[in-house]
């Protein structure tokens, strides 16, 4: 078994999550000052949300329709950031090596969410 998970910055999806949010915040750094409303925000805000949305629903444990619904949002929000993605390499802001890694990146957090999703038995919290 695992090292014990005592909150949701424990989780690999977590710390996978918010790994790439902080490069995207450091890669959008650079996009054009016009973009700083639109698209730097939203991929911004979408990236920081999947980390937000699995920290609530952590604490939402008790509840499992509560727990999924919280998940859900995180995958929404993990989704969003791969149409981000796309807008930010078509308007070459990214490179095609950076899209693809950040890409990969997403899928791989989206896939945990999914298994999450599918069976979140083992992340409830046990009432007697």
């Amino acid at each position: 078994m695992g090292e014990r998970i005592n909150s949701a910055k424990d989780l690999r999806v977590y710390q996978a999550a918010y790994k790439l949010a902080m490069e995207i915040f450091r890669l959008s750094k650079d996009w054009p000052a016009e973009e700083k409303y639109s698209l730097t925000d939203q991929i911004r805000r979408s990236s920081r949300s999947v980390c937000a949305n699995l920290r609530e629903g952590w604490s939402k444990r008790r509840y499992e329709a509560h727990f999924v619904s919280k998940l859900t949002d995180a995958d929404g929000e993990n989704g969003e950031i791969g149409t981000w993605l796309d807008f930010a390499r078509d308007c070459d802001y990214l490179t095609h090596a950076d899209h693809g890694r950040l890409a990969e990146e997403c899928q791989e957090v989206g896939a945990m969410l999914g298994t999450m999703i599918k069976d979140p038995s083992s992340f409830l919290v046990k009432t007697p």
